[in-house]
């Protein structure tokens, strides 16, 4: 989801993909937004509240062991969903105190034991480290002992919305192996310099990337070496520019969906395969990064990929750059799934800059529309449902929903917060997946993340504050149909 904690004019921020979420309302859908009802978009699906989930939560995760639903927040705290009266509770096991991250974004479960990553802010809140601990959960929510996995060195944070750090986190299908995404420090490959303090610092190898660890690690250094962290065999895959979830399908495929930057590339879904490279900073969303030519002079005016009111534009992070790095020799990159619609389809034309339906055009995006930050990527992988979705994926869209207008100008934008069904389609010809997207249900309030657990898919929501208060979100129970019947609202 959305990555670092800043302060911005006085406002703390959350940076979630290239989505920057304060404690006061904003377009795409912030903290502060009104408290919504999702609302299925088909008569034979099924939405109601199953509870009321403390403020910031981030992660939704299964005990695989028990069946028990687990869930954790940005403040690093980890809660456990029982059973009291009748009612579902939330029962609080861990803090940032007991496993010294303050920044957690990615929590997992292999068998009984957890896995919690993030990062800690170093050097006076200006440098970053990441961090990733396990615990064997103990029996009436004892205490568990704490085992470290990684630590990073330092490397420099920044003063922007975004600086993603180490977020998201899967289990290996084997369980040999724990997978977690690094993502960017900045917000399409620019010097993030913070005031000067670490100089001419743009993307290095400790971001951007996927890595991958043996199960049983534990007191790791990773150090700022790209080969040396390859000859180590950690790293995974490269050129993602926030893969903020992560999952494998039912044959063992790993896919991961990334957030884009403020112009307006298409938000990418990879089919992650190990030493592959998927082009960032050089391409996002099939589209190149126009900062990498030596000549370009960036104007909103005459350029519809960039916003006057994108953030990175108003804070000059798009600029002439003839520093920037060079393509990468001899490496091809592996692009992103494409998107045949019929939903989150929309783009904007190449040559004529008009936002256009893929519907009526005929193309194929890859992936989902600018600027949807798309998040809670889970897949069917036990089978559990209808024929219609038997092992089929599922995916959410942070942003984006609403009227357009001046509050929300960018077309891109009018669907949103919702969620979609994703029927993958293995293409032979292009050794790549092709994806059949339909939304499903609309209308959450700032969603993060989901699991699956039998014909039931719960969705999690950010909360926040309210008011200047802390109230915290809602976790949803969709229950999907158990015939094949197809019932779309209009």
């Amino acid at each position: 989801m959305k990555n670092l904690l800043i302060s911005f004019h006085g406002k703390n921020l959350l940076a979630i993909g290239f989505l920057a979420i304060p404690y006061l309302s904003v377009s795409q859908g912030g903290r502060d937004q009104p408290t919504l009802t999702p609302h299925a978009l088909r008569d034979d699906i099924k939405v109601e509240q199953f509870m009321k989930v403390e403020p910031e939560a981030v992660r939704l995760i299964v005990n695989p062991v028990s069946g028990d639903m687990y869930y954790s927040s940005f403040e690093g705290d980890v809660y456990h969903i029982v059973n009291k009266d009748g009612k579902p509770a939330s029962v609080k096991i861990l803090t940032a105190a007991d496993h010294g991250i303050t920044r957690l974004q990615g929590a997992a479960f292999h068998k009984n034991t957890l896995f919690l990553a993030g990062n800690i802010n170093v050097n006076n809140n200006k440098g970053n480290k990441g961090r990733m601990v396990r615990y064997e959960i103990l029996p009436n929510d004892a205490k568990p002992e704490v085992t470290v996995i990684f630590n990073t060195v330092e490397y420099g944070a920044n003063k922007t919305t975004f600086d993603h750090g180490w977020n998201a986190l899967e289990i290996s299908p084997d369980g040999k192996y724990i997978m977690v995404n690094s993502g960017a420090r900045t917000d399409h490959g620019e010097i993030q310099d913070n005031g000067g303090i670490y100089p001419n610092a743009r993307d290095n190898a400790l971001t951007t990337k996927i890595y991958s660890f043996p199960i049983d690690s534990k007191d790791l250094l990773l150090v700022d070496d790209t080969e040396k962290l390859k000859e180590l065999g950690y790293i995974y895959a490269e050129g993602i520019r926030n893969a903020y979830d992560m999952a494998y399908d039912q044959k063992g495929n790993l896919f991961a969906v990334s957030n884009s930057g403020d112009y307006d590339h298409p938000e990418d879904m990879f089919w992650v395969r190990k030493g592959r490279h998927y082009g960032f900073p050089w391409v996002m969303g099939g589209i190149d990064n126009p900062q990498q030519n030596p000549d370009w002079q960036p104007n909103p005016e005459t350029d519809p990929f960039l916003s006057k009111f994108a953030f990175a534009w108003l804070m000059k992070y798009f600029h002439n750059d003839p520093t920037f790095p060079k393509r990468p020799a001899g490496i091809t990159f592996t692009p992103a799934v494409q998107n045949l619609g019929p939903d989150a389809n929309e783009y904007r034309d190449r040559k004529t800059g008009v936002v256009m339906d893929a519907d009526t055009t005929g193309v194929t995006v890859g992936t989902f529309n600018a600027h949807s930050s798309p998040l809670a990527l889970v897949f069917d992988t036990k089978k559990g449902l209808s024929k219609e979705f038997k092992g089929d994926g599922f995916v959410i869209r942070y942003a984006g929903g609403g009227k357009t207008g001046a509050s929300n100008p960018n077309p891109l934008k009018r669907q949103g917060r919702d969620l979609l069904h994703l029927h993958m389609i293995y293409d032979k010809k292009t050794d790549n997946y092709k994806v059949q997207t339909t939304r499903i249900v609309d209308n959450f309030t700032s969603p993060t993340d989901a699991v699956i657990i039998g014909n039931s898919l719960y969705v999690i929501e950010y909360g926040g504050k309210q008011g200047g208060n802390k109230s915290g979100g809602s976790l949803w129970k969709i229950t999907l149909p158990n015939d094949n019947k197809i019932v779309r609202k209009k």
